[in-house]
């Protein structure tokens, strides 16, 4: 994440916070950032210097205007006329991570080498939300090369459980 993306993001933030409109303007982020991914040469036209500043503003507030928050509209014309559109999914990132931070929300990845069962998915999330002491909204993902057990990755840390991290202990007494 670029640090002019963090920037925007946090002072776009701010504004929420003082409007007491964080949800409404994340919704709106969400339509831009699938409008981007679906049109990926909108961004493009939206960054090109040899389309004119008022052609471009013109096309956001045509595409945009009544279906967002008049703040995230000023915003994203901002972050046009300052030639910052191709940090505009940093700034989303940024958002989403302050959004989630206020309603305190951690966010966790979980390996395993199966797919757990949904009555293990759910035990695994009493046991992290207890630890963490919020709500944490988990990501699964599978990864046969950890034999067994689970690797979480959540707030910066790892806990790494897995069969092939015993195993590779082992080994190290082993050689000792």
């Amino acid at each position: 994440m670029t640090d002019i993306g963090k920037e925007y993001g946090t002072a776009l933030f701010m504004l929420a916070r003082e409007k007491d409109a964080e949800e409404q303007y994340f919704q709106a982020l969400e339509l831009l950032k699938t409008s981007f991914e679906n049109e990926p040469g909108y961004t493009e036209f939206l960054a090109s210097p040899s389309i004119s500043l008022a052609e471009r503003i013109s096309a956001i507030e045509s595409a945009f205007e009544g279906k967002i928050p008049e703040d995230v509209l000023s915003y994203l014309c901002l972050l046009c006329e300052k030639g910052r559109i191709p940090d505009f999914m940093d700034s989303h990132e940024q958002y989403a991570l302050l959004l989630d931070a206020f309603r305190r929300v951690a966010n966790a990845v979980v390996t395993s080498a199966l797919e757990l069962t949904e009555e293990e998915k759910k035990a695994l999330n009493e046991k992290l939300e207890k630890m963490c002491g919020a709500s944490v909204r988990i990501e699964y993902r599978i990864d046969p090369s950890i034999i067994g057990g689970v690797i979480v990755e959540m707030d910066g840390k790892t806990i790494d459980g897995s069969l092939r991290s015993r195993l590779s202990s082992v080994k190290d007494v082993i050689r000792t």
